[in-house]
């Protein structure tokens, strides 16, 4: 059986680590390959060659770090397909949607690829007689990302190239359950000529999580997945002197007014509740039908769903694969049961469900549950699994009333065709991202993503932006060029600039 190592200073390692765990391929329920589980000694290894490399990269120029983006994105459009069917066989979404992915993460790296401009400071002529200011920002030094099972292409993606490209040198603690993306990229930005140590990646459990959140040699730590982790990683590095992006999980909602088109919705809805099985931090779980819109929403949904194909992730016209694994599995068929006893109307039901020749796959279809109150466990857990639930509010203030109750603040979507009721919403609502009449509202590169409330633990958004400011740190300069033999008087009291 393949075994999936570490990358670290530009090559494959087993490391110190002796245990193992199995890789499955979630469409037929078998293993297909071993990650190794480091712990602190790998992630030292990682460290040492990621802190050596940045004495070299952080002088590098800017123009040979674009050049290298430029490279690197160049491999990833050459190599798309390749990466799609490794993402595919180990997560379980079809390649399609790992190709989805793989752009988005792109996006990224073209966005670092024109650092030149972004990372411009600024210049101010004589603040003071004979005195100038300017600013500029460096890199903060080794840096690390620990990343979730549901994109272990484009959340890493939006991570490394901001670090690299502002200086910095990189270790990935990517999902145990899907690896091998980790390593692929990692082998092309070695052939887009990234220099040795300068990305690392080391595979494992709470092990190496908790290494890299206490490891004195690392400043930074970006993290995505689920709040209780979210709130774990932000404490534990923030008490070891850590910069930390922490970004936990969701429970979004989109909305529905009666002057909404109900076929245009329910297109976007379910595609946003189903696609990659539900498993998306900004993945739609909750449709709230307001007034005369739900019993006509529901029809249109549950049609909808129907009609959704499941099966293997490269299998042609396979809308939607397998959950992760077994667990993540029965969890989802578990939650609808308990949903049904607790007074939802099960109006699609996914469990059971088996596909042809992969009888032994962690397949479930499409649930759709109606009369859903907020309440119930199918609205309050952040389910991660093809569940739509269905909410009926009286009304939009209504509506804005219970989105704001929830805990999560992570995106948000309104359908409609009143400008009125989109600026009302988008005005009023406590959500950090938000669609008007666009189920998954994820921002374009130049933009930041993150959520409010339990869905950000901390303040930190991640890439755009926000990411340059996260791995960088500003430098203000004051500058005085005197004449020689002039005389310029020092004064004992606190310095103006008069």
């Amino acid at each position: 059986m393949t075994t999936i190592q570490h990358w670290i200073n530009g090559a494959p390692v087993q490391g110190t680590a002796t245990a193992t765990q199995p890789v499955f391929n979630p469409a037929t329920g078998a293993a297909q390959a071993q990650v190794v589980l480091g712990g602190a000694a790998d992630v030292d290894a990682a460290v040492q060659a990621a802190s050596a490399a940045f004495e070299t990269w952080s002088e590098s120029s800017l123009t040979q770090r674009t050049q290298v983006m430029f490279a690197f994105r160049q491999l990833l459009l050459e190599h798309e397909e390749e990466l799609g069917r490794i993402i595919s066989a180990e997560h379980g979404k079809t390649v399609d949607d790992a190709r989805g992915e793989i752009t988005r993460g792109r996006e990224v790296v073209e966005f670092a690829c024109g650092l030149g401009d972004i990372l411009k400071g600024s210049f101010s002529d004589q603040v003071s007689r004979g005195v100038d200011v300017h600013n500029f920002r460096q890199p903060l030094g080794v840096v690390a990302g620990i990343t979730p099972f549901n994109f272990p292409a484009m959340v890493p993606l939006w991570m490394h190239p901001m670090a690299i490209a502002t200086g910095n040198t990189f270790i990935l603690k990517p999902s145990e359950r899907d690896p091998s993306a980790a390593n692929f990229v990692a082998e092309l930005y070695k052939k887009a000529g990234l220099p040795d140590g300068v990305f690392n990646v080391v595979h494992g459990g709470k092990d190496a999580v908790d290494a890299i959140l206490t490891h004195p040699g690392i400043e930074a730590v970006s993290f995505v997945g689920s709040t209780p982790i979210a709130k774990y990683v932000h404490e534990q590095a923030t008490t070891h002197g850590k910069r930390v992006q922490a970004l936990g999980g969701a429970k979004n909602h989109a909305v529905v007014l009666p002057d909404a088109d109900l076929e245009f919705a329910a297109n976007h809805i379910t595609a946003g509740a189903y696609g990659s099985a539900g498993e998306r931090c900004m993945a739609v779980s909750v449709a709230v039908a307001v007034g005369d819109a739900a019993d006509g929403l529901v029809e249109v949904l549950e049609r909808k769903a129907r009609e959704i194909t499941v099966g293997p992730g490269d299998a042609p016209g396979t809308d939607m694969g397998p959950l992760v694994t077994k667990a993540a599995q029965e969890r989802i068929e578990n939650a609808v049961g308990t949903a049904a006893m607790q007074g939802a109307t099960v109006v699609v039901d996914g469990r059971g469900l088996k596909v042809d020749g992969h009888e032994e796959g962690f397949f479930t279809g499409p649930s759709l549950l109606d009369h859903v109150t907020a309440e119930m466990d199918a609205y309050k857990e952040e389910l991660f699994g093809p569940v739509l639930a269905i909410v009926r509010a009286e009304s939009l203030d209504a509506a804005i009333a219970l989105i704001n109750a929830n805990p999560y603040g992570n995106g948000t979507a309104l359908f409609t065709a009143s400008g009125e009721a989109a600026r009302r919403f988008q005005r009023h609502i406590k959500v950090g991202m938000i669609g008007i009449n666009v189920p998954v509202p994820v921002p374009m590169s130049y933009y930041s993503f993150g959520g409010w409330k339990d869905s950000l633990i901390g303040d930190s958004p991640i890439h755009g932006p926000e990411g340059i400011r996260f791995y960088t740190r500003p430098k203000v300069v004051t500058t005085r060029w005197p004449q020689p033999k002039q005389q310029v008087s020092a004064g004992f009291n606190f310095p103006t600039s008069n």
